[in-house]
């Protein structure tokens, strides 16, 4: 069989497969996302059919590992959209300065870069000590390295530029320490950053908290998994907390459209109503 051939029963089979031997929920998202990582995966292991490659992952739990990190989100880089950090600062921060404690989800963290970036920004805005951060994930893999905190030194230039147009003003190298490989983050940023599994897809209200970062995850999922996960949203802010999205994303069309007002409509800043 032709690798374009796939329908989307055959695909329909493989996802439940996935699910029901791994726990692994990939049933609602997007179409055009699950059919491209699977024909990637099929066309860099040689596999012809889907059948061949139900039977690797029901029976090969290396080559099924394989499949569940093609599936997994895993974009991200420190200030990403700069634009988007430049106003939380401004829009976000005093809100959170009126807290005595802060507590911030950022859900579906992959390896953490956007997670860190929070932690530098709370720190320069004298909020990190009275700050929890829990960063999830569902992928196991990319959380022991986002625990980690090593980014290789490649990165640093961009990531450089990204913090100093999100309005940073410090030395971005003084947050890290780095050889001629890597760099490793600083334990001062660590420190109050709780690393901890949890799947958007089938699991439930994480925490009560201020402020939710899930930027760019939600446009992988179907309409019902997105408006599902909205409401998981709602029910772990509390009133006058914070929700981010992604560019591409928002509650425009969900249920939820008109239990927030807008703090940056650009940005897709949005305040959950008292």
């Amino acid at each position: 069989m032709n690798i374009k051939d796939t329908s989307e029963l055959e695909i329909s089979s493989l996802l439940e497969d996935v699910y029901r031997k791994y726990g692994y929920d990939f049933r609602q998202y997007s179409e055009a996302h699950i059919m491209r990582r699977i024909k990637n995966r099929m066309t860099l292991s040689g596999i012809e059919d889907i059948s061949q490659m139900q039977s690797k992952v029901l029976n090969d739990e290396s080559f099924a590992s394989q499949l569940l990190q093609d599936l997994s989100i895993t974009v991200t880089e420190m200030f990403r959209d700069p634009e988007f950090y430049k106003s939380l600062r401004e829009n976000v921060i005093p809100i959170l300065k009126t807290y005595p404690f802060i507590k911030i989800w950022h859900a579906g963290c992959s390896t953490g870069a956007e997670a860190y970036s929070m932690a530098i920004i709370m720190q320069e805005e004298g909020l990190y000590d009275r700050t929890t951060i829990y960063a999830t994930d569902f992928n196991q893999h990319v959380l022991s390295h986002a625990k980690e905190g090593i980014f290789s030194n490649k990165l640093m230039k961009e990531y450089t530029a990204n913090y100093q147009l999100s309005g940073g003003n410090e030395s971005f190298s003084g947050y890290y320490t780095s050889d001629s490989d890597n760099v490793i983050m600083n334990q001062s940023l660590k420190k109050n950053i709780v690393w901890a599994n949890h799947n958007l897809v089938t699991d439930s209200v994480f925490a009560e908290v201020h402020l939710i970062l899930c930027r760019n995850v939600l446009i992988y999922f179907d309409i019902n998994l997105q408006n599902k996960v909205q409401k998981l949203f709602y029910d772990s802010l509390i009133n006058g907390g914070i929700l981010c999205l992604g560019s591409k994303e928002g509650l425009r069309f969900t249920d939820l459209d008109k239990e927030y007002s807008e703090l940056d409509k650009k940005q897709k800043i949005f305040k959950k109503k008292y």
